[in-house]
């Protein structure tokens, strides 16, 4: 395979000092159990360049904006959002970003996602699996789905911890397990709720395979026939499933990569390195992943790696 291929990394975080020290402010000095990592725009672009990738759709990763206190929430979403437009319009060939929204305030989401998509020009919305006691797909949510659907949004799901994990007695750092189960758990609500039956227009991408999906799919199409959820997937799991967008961080092994294929075609896989929070070995590990892997030919892989994700943001097209 040509490992000159150009490559838009849809699943690329950005940790800027401003939001950093706004958490630290309150407390909050770690992601998952470990420091925030280092992060530069210099850095950025600089590992951009060593490995092909012709552009970034960045965001704010876990843990997200909400830690109780709805009005902190509010400016330091509007503060991410800004630096994140600011990142935009100095590099408008190399950078994109997904606004961040203040839930779990839907009133003050609906008025963020307008500044961030029609003032600010933001390529997408990065949600994160559960905000406070909800998961996505939440009936509370449901004005935001609706807002989003009716923009055709695209819609980055990033796994973050559940006040519920903090209850249990498995102590391993989240990244090993609890994210990709808390993003196998947003999906099944998004699904048994009617979400995505109700949003057909939102493009969904989840990061990491999909989490635990691709290898539950038939498991979770017995919701099908279970009265009170199958009213709610009239369509089949797996027409739904098939709609989805999956990114490779992470991920990019026979393993994962095999089952993903069952559900979805090629033209529905997009590169994704998880930079900074994974390091650049990682970004490594993925590229090589894919470039070897059996299962796709070189038309598949530059799908991958570039043609997919230009679909969903179109305006990296005079770089191609």
């Amino acid at each position: 395979m040509d490992a000159q291929l150009p490559k838009i990394d849809v699943h690329h975080h950005i940790v800027p000092r401003e939001y950093v020290e706004a958490l630290a402010g309150i407390g909050v000095t770690e992601v998952a159990g470990r420091p925030f990592p280092e992060w530069s725009v210099e850095n950025m672009l600089e590992l951009m360049d060593r490995h092909q990738i012709r552009a970034a759709i960045t965001s704010i990763s876990a843990p997200g904006v909400y830690f109780g206190d709805e009005g902190f929430t509010i400016e330091l979403c509007r503060r991410c959002n800004e630096f994140s437009a600011q990142l935009v319009k100095k590099y408008p060939e190399r950078l994109g970003a997904y606004a961040v929204l203040p839930l779990p305030n839907v009133d003050a989401a609906l008025k963020e996602l307008e500044y961030a998509l029609d003032i600010l020009r933001l390529d997408g919305v990065a949600l994160l699996s559960s905000v406070g006691r909800y998961y996505m797909g939440a009936p509370c949510y449901d004005e935001l789905f609706a807002a989003l659907n009716a923009r055709r949004a695209v819609v980055f799901m990033h796994p973050d911890v559940s006040p519920e994990s903090d209850k249990s007695t498995l102590k391993l750092p989240p990244s090993l397990v609890e994210f990709v189960l808390e993003t196998t758990k947003a999906v099944s609500n998004l699904l048994f709720t009617g979400t995505i039956e109700r949003c057909p227009a939102i493009r969904f991408i989840l990061p990491h395979a999909g989490g635990a999906i691709p290898y539950l799919t038939l498991r979770l199409t017995l919701g099908q026939f279970w009265p009170g959820l199958q009213e709610q997937v009239p369509q089949g799991i797996q027409t739904y499933l098939s709609r989805f967008y999956y990114d490779t961080a992470i991920s990019a092994a026979p393993y994962a990569l095999r089952s993903l294929q069952e559900v979805v075609d090629n033209a529905q896989i997009l590169f994704a390195s998880d930079y900074p929070f994974a390091p650049e070995l990682a970004t490594m590990a993925t590229i090589n992943g894919l470039e070897t892997y059996d299962g796709f030919d070189e038309q598949a892989l530059r799908s991958v790696f570039y043609d997919n994700a230009l679909r969903l943001f179109p305006r990296f097209k005079k770089g191609a």
